[in-house]
């Protein structure tokens, strides 16, 4: 009767602790797939399932949220949270997120868009090296 007592008193699973993480792999699924990404509803749905991971701390949300926001959104507000999930995700060494963050800062602050750019080039992002060219000339 012990071990049955225990059983009772354990925890969740993990499944049931993490709601947060089957929202997040839908959410990417969605904006990842080639016939639904597009579409404005599908978009709107997407936000919305990554921002309680975003909320959380998790990068890859911060990352794909921020980008909708900055790109997708009219509101100054929205784009105004868009940059600072970017550059959360950013500074935690999403690679997506500093090529993206740097187009962000590009206008206001071309110098850090550059220091953006040369970090994510430095892990291999192919982007952040055209844009480097392309921007900078290097």
């Amino acid at each position: 009767m012990k071990s049955r007592s225990k059983q009772l008193a354990s925890p969740m699973p993990s499944s049931a602790q993490r709601p947060g993480r089957f929202t997040l792999k839908v959410a990417l699924w969605l904006l990842d797939s080639s016939r639904l990404g597009d579409k404005p509803q599908v978009k709107h749905l997407a936000g919305r399932l990554l921002k309680r991971p975003a909320r959380e701390g998790v990068v890859v949300a911060q990352s794909r949220l921020g980008q909708m926001l900055c790109r997708d959104c009219g509101s100054a507000r929205d784009r105004r949270i868009g940059h600072d999930l970017l550059r959360q995700a950013a500074r935690a060494g999403d690679c997506r997120a500093q090529v993206e963050y740097a187009r962000a800062c590009r206008a206001s602050a071309p110098e850090q868009a550059r220091s953006w750019l040369e970090l994510a080039a430095g892990k291999g992002s192919q982007e952040a090296r055209r844009l480097l060219r392309q921007w900078f000339g290097h």
